[in-house]
This record gives C-alpha cells, sequence and structure tokens, in this order.
C-alpha cells in the first residue's frame, strides 16, 4: 500500500505540473483507499498537499512567463473566501454527496473543454471587463464547490480561464496554479478544527508531490497547448468514472 501511496503522490505531482489542476482528483482517493484515511480527514489533508505542492509549482511557472497576474489577483481572493466557505460546508454534509457533486462537475468542464475548437482564441472577443466579470463570477462559484469537495479547484480554474477569460492554455495552467495554492490553503484552514490532520502523512506525501510537480511544469513547456487542453480534458473523464462508479454507485 505504501508503494501505491508513493506512486500517487508522483502522479498528483505530474497533473499539477503539467494541467494546472488534478491534484486534488488523485491525493484524496490515495489517503482514503490506500492509506485507509477516513474521508473528512483524507479531504482537509489533501488541501494542505496540494497548497504545498502548487505554490512551488506556480512558482516554476512564473519564472517561465506563464501566470497571468492579473487574472490571478481578481481570480484569487474571491476563490479563498469561496473556499473557506465551503470548507465549513464539507466539513458537515455527507461524504457521498460531496464526492457525487466532485464528479459531475467534472464531467461538465471535460464537456466543455473538448468542444471548444483549437481555433477559437477567445481572448481577442471580450473586452478586458467582461474578462474581469466573468473571472469574478466563476472565482467565487469556483472556490466554494472546491471547498465542498477538498481540491484546490484547478480542475475548474482552468475551463474557466479558458473557455470564459479566453486566456491561452498554458498561461491558464501557470495561473490556475497559482490560484490553487491559495485557495488549497484557505480549505485547509476551513477544516482545521473540525478534523484530525496527521501532519507526519501530510508532510511525507507532500514532498513527493513536490518534486513530480517541478518536473511535471518542464513537460507542460515542450507540449501543445491544444494536446494539453485534449489531455486534461479527457483525464477528467476517466476520474469522474472512476468516483462514481468507486464512492457512489458501490
Amino acid at each position: 500500500m505504501l508503494t501505491w501511496a508513493l506512486l500517487s503522490g508522483v502522479l498528483t505531482g505530474l497533473a499539477l505540473g503539467v494541467f494546472g489542476s488534478g491534484g486534488g482528483i488523485v491525493v484524496v482517493p490515495a489517503l482514503i483507499y490506500l492509506l485507509h484515511l477516513p474521508p473528512k480527514e483524507a479531504i482537509a489533508m489533501g488541501l494542505g498537499i496540494i497548497a504545498i505542492t502548487a505554490v512551488l509549482s506556480a512558482w516554476d511557472h512564473w519564472r517561465a512567463g506563464n501566470v497571468d497576474l492579473r487574472a490571478a489577483a481578481t481570480f484569487g481572493p474571491l476563490g479563498v473566501a469561496g473556499t473557506y466557505a465551503g470548507a465549513r460546508l464539507g466539513a458537515t454534509v455527507p461524504v457521498t454527496f460531496q464526492l457525487g457533486l466532485f464528479a459531475v462537475v467534472m464531467y461538465v468542464a471535460a464537456y466543455r473543454m473538448l468542444r471548444k475548437k483549437a481555433g477559437n482564441h477567445q481572448n481577442t472577443e471580450r473586452s478586458d471587463r467582461a474578462r474581469v466579470i466573468l473571472l469574478i463570477v466563476s472565482g467565487s462559484g469556483v472556490g466554494l464547490l472546491a471547498g465542498v469537495v477538498g481540491v484546490g479547484g484547478g480542475f475548474l480554474i482552468v475551463p474557466a480561464m479558458v473557455l470564459l477569460a479566453g486566456i491561452p492554455m498554458k498561461r491558464a495552467i501557470g495561473t490556475s496554479l497559482a490560484v490553487v495554492s491559495l485557495n488549497s490553503l484557505s480549505g485547509f484552514v476551513g477544516y482545521l478544527g473540525s478534523v484530525t490532520v496527521n501532519y507526519s502523512v501530510m508532510g511525507a506525501f507532500a514532498g513527493v508531490t513536490v518534486l513530480s510537480s517541478l518536473t511535471g511544469a518542464r513537460l507542460a513547456r515542450r507540449w501543445s497547448g491544444e494536446a494539453l487542453r485534449q489531455g486534461f480534458a479527457w483525464g477528467l473523464m476517466i476520474v469522474a468514472t472512476y468516483i462514481i462508479i468507486k464512492s457512489v454507485v458501490l
């Protein structure tokens, strides 16, 4: 089980580095099904792990010029507030509801990403004011949902930035990581006092994910935006199906 847990840590970091999201999708099931932690505890610890990993990976993307600071500044504060509120709510709602909601939203995001045509450059079609308004609305909603289901929200932030704000895929990935780091930290704090946190396990898992996320960030620079978008969407659909089968249906 320890070997599988370490492998999950590697996959978590790679997902964050390459796609700017997906870490919580891997780390929470790993903590629940491989390390046999209670779901609420795993959700809280997953947020802490993603917070540590995302901030370092975001720094690596920023050095490469792939972070939109204006979008992060607009999206971030609202996401932080929403994630904290969602975490407080998530500590009380049934786990099946949390995971089922998680999977449904993933399906919707994947569908929207797959429908978007590669040649549709939305950033030339929207004014700066429209982009800001869309970022404000989506930032609040993504943060709330991320806190409830126990993830950083990157699987929603990336599609929101690409589809709503017209930010190029590679830049959306780096910007997502900056926002995810803030959202995850806020969500982790929101769960403190309501659940038990095993800091030794959290720290060990985070160490593995940090190293692999830096590798993932470098891989992302070599791939085209279209390839990243397609891979991201199909990855969402696969993991959503697994969650539905494992946690809701069975």
